[in-house]
C-alpha cells in the first residue's frame, strides 16, 4: 500500500483531485476487507454475547463437563438437579441420568450440581461421572443458584439466609429450582430417583398425579415462560412456609392447579388451561405407601401389565434409600436397573461381587 500511493500521484499530476478521490475509495475498500477478515477470525475463535443478553440465558452457557464437542443447546432439554454439596452420585442417581439419556438420544440431558466449583474444567474422580461421560448427550454442570433465581420472584427469598435453618431447606430449595428452570428454560425436569422407561418428549405442559387429588413435581414438562410455572413461582413466595413438609412442593402445585382451573378436585388425566394432570400410572405406578413393592420379586407378565401405561417409575428415594437391593434377584427395582440403565446395573453387579448387597 505504501508503494502504491506515490506511483498514483506521479502518473496523474494534472488530475490530483481525481487521484485523491480514487485513493480515498481504495483506502476504504482495503480497510473494510481487513476489518471483515479480523472480525471473522474473532468470531471463529471466541463466542461473543450481546451486551443486552438476558442473564438468565447465560445460565446454561458453561462449558460442558463431559464430552467436548457434544450436541449444541436445544429447546426441551432434560434437567436433573442436585441442590446439596454431594458430588458422589449414588447408583439410583446414575441410573436416573443413564435411563433418561438412553430414552432421549437426540436430547441434551443436563445435570446441575451445586457441589461442583464453577469454572472447574474437570469432574471429581468417581465411577458415576466416568460412566455418564460415555453418553454424548449428557452434560454435567455447576449449579449457580443466585444466577438461576435472578430475575424471578424467588431471588429475594434465596437471598435471605434464615431459610437455611429450616428443617426441609434442601427439599424446598429443590422445589424452587425445578419451577424456576421450567419457567426460564422449559423442557423436562426429573428428580434423581426416577427410572425412565420411554421417551417423554410428547408430554408437554404436563405433570403427574401421585395419588387422588395430589400433584407431584418430581416430573415436570413445560414450555418456557408458561403461565402455570409463573403462578407457581409467585405462590412459592406469597404462601411460603418452609416448616411444613411438601408445602412448597406437591401442595403448592396442587393448590395452584386448582386455583387456575377454579376446581376443588383434580380428575385423573384432565387438561385445564392447557396443563395436563397425568394419571398416577404414567409416572407413579407404585404409590409411596407401597414403596416396598419395589424390592419384591415380580414376574415378567405382571411387570409388563404394571408398566404398560408408564413412562417412568418414581422410586421414592426418601423412603427407600436405606433398603438393601438384591441386585441378582427378580425384584421389580433390580429388573428396572437391568433393562433401563444396564451400565449402572453392571457396576452394581461388579460391586455386589466384591462386597455384600450394595445400598442404593
Amino acid at each position: 500500500m505504501s508503494n502504491y500511493l506515490p506511483k498514483l500521484t506521479t502518473v496523474l499530476p494534472s488530475h490530483r483531485p481525481g487521484a485523491l478521490f480514487i485513493l480515498t475509495i481504495s483506502f476504504l475498500l482495503v480497510a473494510s476487507v481487513m476489518f471483515y477478515q479480523r472480525t471473522g477470525k474473532d468470531a471463529e475463535g471466541q463466542f461473543y454475547s450481546s451486551p443486552t443478553q438476558n442473564r438468565s440465558e447465560e445460565f446454561l452457557t458453561f462449558p460442558p463437563h463431559t464430552i467436548p464437542g457434544g450436541p449444541p443447546a436445544s429447546p426441551g432439554d432434560v434437567f436433573f438437579v442436585e441442590t446439596s454439596e454431594r458430588i458422589n452420585p449414588s447408583y439410583l442417581f446414575t441410573c436416573s441420568v443413564e435411563s433418561a439419556a438412553r430414552a432421549h438420544p437426540e436430547t441434551r440431558v443436563v445435570v446441575l450440581m451445586k457441589g461442583l466449583a464453577k469454572g472447574n474444567v474437570s469432574l471429581p474422580s468417581h465411577w458415576a461421572f466416568s460412566l455418564l461421560s460415555r453418553f454424548p448427550n449428557v452434560e454435567i454442570q455447576p449449579l449457580d443458584l443466585a444466577e438461576l433465581f435472578s430475575g424471578t420472584p424467588l431471588a429475594k427469598w434465596y437471598s435471605q439466609p434464615e431459610h437455611q435453618k429450616e428443617p426441609y431447606f434442601l427439599p424446598v430449595l429443590s422445589d424452587a429450582c425445578r419451577i424456576t428452570i421450567m419457567w426460564k428454560f422449559g423442557g423436562i425436569y426429573l428428580d434423581t430417583d426416577f427410572i425412565v422407561l420411554k421417551n417423554l418428549k410428547n408430554l408437554t405442559n404436563a405433570l403427574g398425579l401421585q395419588s387422588q387429588n395430589v400433584l407431584n413435581g418430581a416430573f415436570l414438562s413445560f414450555k418456557p415462560k408458561h403461565e402455570f410455572m409463573e403462578l407457581c413461582m409467585q405462590d412459592f413466595v406469597d404462601n411460603y412456609n418452609g416448616w411444613i413438609w411438601a408445602h412448597q412442593g406437591p401442595e403448592l402445585l396442587t393448590r395452584v392447579f386448582k386455583k387456575l382451573c377454579s376446581i376443588s378436585n383434580i380428575q385423573s388425566g384432565m387438561i385445564c388451561k392447557g396443563v395436563s394432570a397425568l394419571p398416577p400410572e404414567a409416572l407413579y405406578p407404585i404409590p409411596w405407601e407401597e414403596w416396598k413393592k419395589l424390592f419384591e420379586a415380580i414376574g415378567s407378565s405382571e411387570l409388563h401389565n404394571l408398566l404398560k401405561n408408564t413412562y417412568a417409575v418414581h422410586v421414592w428415594n426418601k423412603l427407600s434409600h436405606d433398603a438393601r437391593l438384591e441386585i441378582t434377584s427378580q425384584a421389580l427395582l433390580a429388573q428396572l436397573y437391568s433393562q433401563f440403565c444396564p451400565a449402572t446395573f453392571a457396576q452394581m453387579k461388579k460391586d455386589f461381587e466384591e462386597q455384600s448387597s450394595p445400598v442404593m
